[in-house]
């Protein structure tokens, strides 16, 4: 993390305004689960407590879910919650908090009801076209947990209804929150956050009683496989910089599995979703020959019993039958979505083939709009075309196939002793808590998960406020150091610009794009990406970790010659901090715990005996040391 400057300058960013914010509760992100937070908080607490929302983009665009989706990942409907539970917990190989993962899974469907009550249409099967979820209204299904939607305004939708119950005046947009400030009374206690616009010379200072921080998981922290014309083409919304992960280890709370990574295999370049294809579609991957390699690789999964074994095989084990035909030369891997569509329409007529068609481009016209640029870039129809997949580069995330975030509290009725300490979905930092991505051990939320899961945060959140009413936030901290540390990069570059004829090369300082560049080769190389094949190893990450340490210490001469730049320079700062949390990680749990997202070449095995165990860290803020151990699993359902 970037440290004040000592001697800050006077006209540092040509002196911001700064501008100081009191509020009660006080909410960090604007995606899925902070405005699950925000309609939660508009109940319970309007009226009686102050509530500021604070986004780095506009609420009606940003997250994950900001393009659109075509459908809703996780809704029960006649599942139970139990069953979900399972399969949570097979997907990410046993490691899972159950208590967690069953409470979303016993709220979740009321969150999918109200989505469709504000005006999210959701495909209904034959004969209840027009018959709502909450009259009984069967969904169609494109899978045992998923249901389709017409969403490319999913997100703008549950915006509103977030803006309509905290009200316009309580949200602050275009504000990147940096930095997060502990009590200077009670060092385990939030007192408030700093961020700064970035689209004015403006800075803010957050005080507050409680907070949620929910500003998504990572993307970009490995080198991406589309670089050059390419760069920014990512699965995961490339604004994700770790800075949920970053901000909430600064600050001392305890983080889970953090060695964990998604790699989704996804269509080449475009990176198109695959579900509905496989899905709705009932389409096919081959290898180059034509192979059905699922089929032909089935023994693979018979190796990790039971997670390869179920109905579903995990996620990762998917990928590592992929893989094997990759490394031995058996590619490119192919979507053959021509047969699909063959098959599908060998009992339509022309209108309803139509509708098929209409239907697959939809799939990424609602989400992917990139795959369908590509594809008529490239001369590809679906219907007579196949088109190549590929693995991606890995990604950090807490609500999909993924597991990365804070070790919280569960909820009272469920958790095992010394899961729950008072106030659900808090983090071991007292009045800090999370939802979304920022919740570990508990992936497959999606969507409706973690707006659901902001939900429940909030009402534990407003208890408490009010258990906790006559507490006075302390920061002492000057608000000119504050700023002078948030502008920096900006001070870096008015001091030493002039010393070279091309300001953006310069002895004295390293632009945000050179840095992000270094942080992206280094961890591809040392620390399984694409380049590795996804290996690493002990020898590896030492010389990976001697390199991050010192990228780290280059971090503080970053400069920024404008808001963009300053703003790409923090996502920096918390990315370079995240890539060294998942590097501890990976050095710590010595198995392969998730073949096909990464390999331990000195660990190739999974240790059911030593490892089926959660792996915790804590960094410090006093000491700035870092503390790894293991947690012992605990199964509440029965798997």
């Amino acid at each position: 993390m970037v440290k004040p400057t000592e001697n800050y300058h006077a006209d540092f960013a040509k002196n911001p305004v700064i501008e100081e914010i009191e509020t009660d509760i006080l909410l960090i992100g604007g995606g899925m689960a902070s405005c699950g937070a925000a309609v939660e908080v508009g109940r319970w607490a309007k009226g009686k407590y102050r509530v500021t929302l604070v986004d780095k983009a506009a609420l009606d665009r940003s997250g994950a879910v900001a393009q659109g989706l075509s459908a809703i990942n996780t809704y029960l409907g006649d599942n139970t919650p139990e069953d979900y539970v399972k399969m949570v917990a097979n997907d990410l190989m046993g490691i899972t908090r159950d208590d967690l993962v069953y409470d979303i899974g016993r709220h979740v469907d009321s969150s999918v009801k109200l989505f469709e009550e504000w005006g999210l249409p959701i495909w209904k099967q034959k004969g209840d076209e027009g018959k709502s979820l909450r009259d009984g209204g069967k969904p169609v299904r494109s899978g045992k947990w998923q249901i389709m939607i017409h969403g490319e305004s999913y997100k703008p939708i549950v915006a509103e209804a977030a803006k309509n119950a905290l009200g316009i005046d309580n949200i602050i947009e275009r504000c990147f929150i940096v930095k997060l400030l502990l009590d200077e009374k009670d060092e385990n206690r939030i007192a408030g956050a700093v961020g700064f616009s970035v689209r004015e010379n403006k800075i803010y200072i957050f005080r507050c009683k409680v907070m949620l921080l929910a500003a998504g998981g990572a993307v970009n922290i490995f080198r991406p496989r589309s670089t050059g014309e390419g760069m920014g083409r990512t699965w995961y919304a490339v604004w994700n910089a770790g800075s949920t992960y970053s901000m909430l280890s600064q600050v001392g709370a305890e983080l889970t599995t953090m060695e964990n990574r998604f790699v989704p295999a996804r269509f080449k370049d475009g990176y198109g979703p695959v579900g509905a294809w496989f899905l709705l579609f009932k389409s096919k991957a081959v290898n180059g020959l034509g192979e059905d390699y699922s089929a032909k690789n089935k023994d693979l999964l018979a190796q990790y019993p039971p997670y390869g074994l179920a109905p579903v095989p995990a996620t990762c084990l998917r990928n590592h039958q992929m893989m094997k035909e990759l490394r031995e030369g058996r590619g490119p891997i192919f979507m053959d979505t021509p047969t699909a569509m063959k098959e599908l329409a060998k009992n339509m007529d022309k209108r309803e083939i139509k509708a098929l068609e209409s239907e697959a481009w939809e799939d990424f016209l609602d989400m992917t709009i990139g795959q369908a640029n590509l594809w008529a870039g490239m001369n590809i129809r679906p219907e007579e075309t196949r088109s190549e997949l590929l693995p991606t580069e890995p990604y950090f995330l807490g609500s999909h196939a993924g597991a990365c975030g804070a070790w919280v509290s569960g909820p009272e009725d469920l958790s095992p002793e010394g899961w729950s300490w008072g106030y659900n979905r808090m983090t071991t930092v007292q009045g800090l808590f999370t939802a979304g991505d920022g919740v570990g051990a508990s992936g497959h939320k999606f969507s409706s998960g973690s707006f659901t899961e902001g939900r429940i945060a909030a009402k534990a959140m407003v208890k408490f406020v009010r258990d906790h009413i006559d507490f006075t936030p302390t920061i002492t901290t000057s608000k000119e150091e504050l700023a002078a540390e948030i502008y920096k990069p900006f001070q870096n570059y008015l001091d030493h610009s002039e010393y070279s004829t091309d300001p953006s090369v310069n002895p004295n300082y390293i632009k945000p794009k050179m840095m992000m560049f270094r942080l992206n080769k280094l961890m591809d190389e040392y620390v399984g990406g694409t380049s590795t094949y996804y290996n690493t190893s002990e020898p590896m990450m030492d010389e990976g970790l001697k390199l991050l340490l010192m990228l780290k210490e280059d971090s503080e001469k970053m400069a920024a010659k404008d808001l963009h730049e300053l703003l790409r320079a923090w996502e920096n700062y918390h990315r370079i901090w995240m890539a060294e949390t998942h590097l501890r990680h990976v050095y710590f749990r010595k198995e392969t715990r998730y073949p096909g997202f990464y390999y331990r070449s000195d660990y190739p095995e999974l240790d059911e005996e030593n490892w089926k165990v959660f792996v915790n860290s804590r960094f410090d803020p006093a000491t700035g040391e870092w503390e790894m151990k293991k947690i012992p699993h605990i199964d509440l359902i029965e798997k």
